[in-house]
């Protein structure tokens, strides 16, 4: 039985792995994670912000622009608020390096095409196999169209890439107008891969005190189903690398995002909640499964129920948000939706 899969232009013995997340920050859990069979090691992401703050603070120190600098670096996390800075952060993907043989996959969290993007380089000197760009951008103005918001993630991408020559994918969130066309943009501008999805963790409020909070909430199966279909959908049209992220619990998910077009399956709720075992857990059910179905490898059924290839396409079309609603019924004798 081969679980063997092709992500990023990386041969890997599985497409399990970690996911971005604080996972990787402890040296002894990245051991632990390997041990279980995780077939590459994703970093948690290094922000922007933290990078132009070590910028600005540089400028400061020169005594430029002093007046100035308490109002721009005010618009920033303080820096105890995050795990490493910029240079622990390749410090730490060192050790990693050194620790384990499997991929290690870095990752940068940003909006702008800014100077912040040879940071890549850095990443890329310390070892990185790949690198993941986490595309974490919010539109609130008014003035700014759908168009130019891709073309921001386009314009991300492609500073990135003149910066690296290790595989860069692109952390997407399922909220964009036109998916498939930002897929082929990015492809062509030279991404090797997209991960789907990034998951938007919402404020909450804080009624008596008047604050916005942060909640962070660990992921369910539910999440999947969205995956699911845009991974089905552009598993049948690009070349690109496809990573499926959020919504993987079980042996049963995993299956169901191979099927749909993953080369990858990247876990963080599960291994969260249950231990870096979990990962053995989920991968010795995924061969168990595919056993018994007379797959002898991963490539067999990987797609197999994409867009292209399932008996019933329309299904991830219009056709199935039709047939959803009409299918709901009261269990109180409720008119059907």
């Amino acid at each position: 039985m081969s679980l063997i899969t092709h992500y990023l232009g990386l041969t890997l013995s599985s497409p399990f792995m970690p996911g971005s997340s604080p996972l990787a920050d402890d040296i002894d859990m990245v051991r632990r994670l390997e041990d279980a069979g995780a077939s590459a090691i994703v970093m948690r992401s290094l922000f922007e912000e933290q990078l132009f703050r070590e910028r600005y603070a540089t400028i400061y120190h020169m005594e430029m622009y002093a007046d100035s600098f308490a109002e721009v670096r005010s618009y920033f996390p303080e820096p105890s608020e995050f795990s490493f800075g910029p240079e622990a952060y390749l410090e730490h993907l060192r050790k990693i390096k050194g620790a384990v043989a499997v991929p290690v996959i870095a990752s940068i969290n940003g909006t702008t095409s800014g100077g912040w993007v040879k940071f890549a380089e850095l990443i890329q000197q310390a070892g990185a196999d790949a690198l993941e760009l986490n595309i974490y951008y919010l539109p609130t103005d008014p003035t700014e169209t759908s168009a130019a918001v891709e073309q921001r993630v386009v314009d991300v991408l492609s500073a990135v890439r003149a910066a690296v020559t290790i595989p860069v994918s692109v952390k997407l969130s399922y909220s964009y107008s036109a998916l498939p066309s930002l897929a082929g943009q990015l492809q062509q501008a030279g991404a090797d891969g997209l991960i789907l999805f990034n998951r938007f963790y919402q404020p909450d409020i804080d009624m008596e005190n008047l604050e916005v909070v942060p909640r962070i909430n660990l992921s369910t199966s539910q999440e999947l189903l969205v995956r699911l279909r845009w991974l089905s959908i552009l598993s049948a049209q690009t070349q690109l690398s496809l990573a499926c992220s959020g919504g993987v619990h079980t042996a049963d998910d995993a299956i169901k995002s191979i099927m749909c077009g993953a080369h990858a399956v990247q876990l963080v709720s599960c291994l969260l909640r249950h231990g870096p075992g979990h990962l053995k857990t989920i991968k010795d059910e995924t061969a168990k499964w595919m056993d018994e179905h007379g797959y002898a490898s991963l490539r067999q059924m990987q797609g197999n129920m994409n867009l292209s290839r399932c008996p019933d396409p329309t299904a991830f079309e219009r056709a199935n948000y039709m047939r959803t609603l009409q299918s709901w019924r009261d269990p109180l004798g409720m008119k059907t939706l």
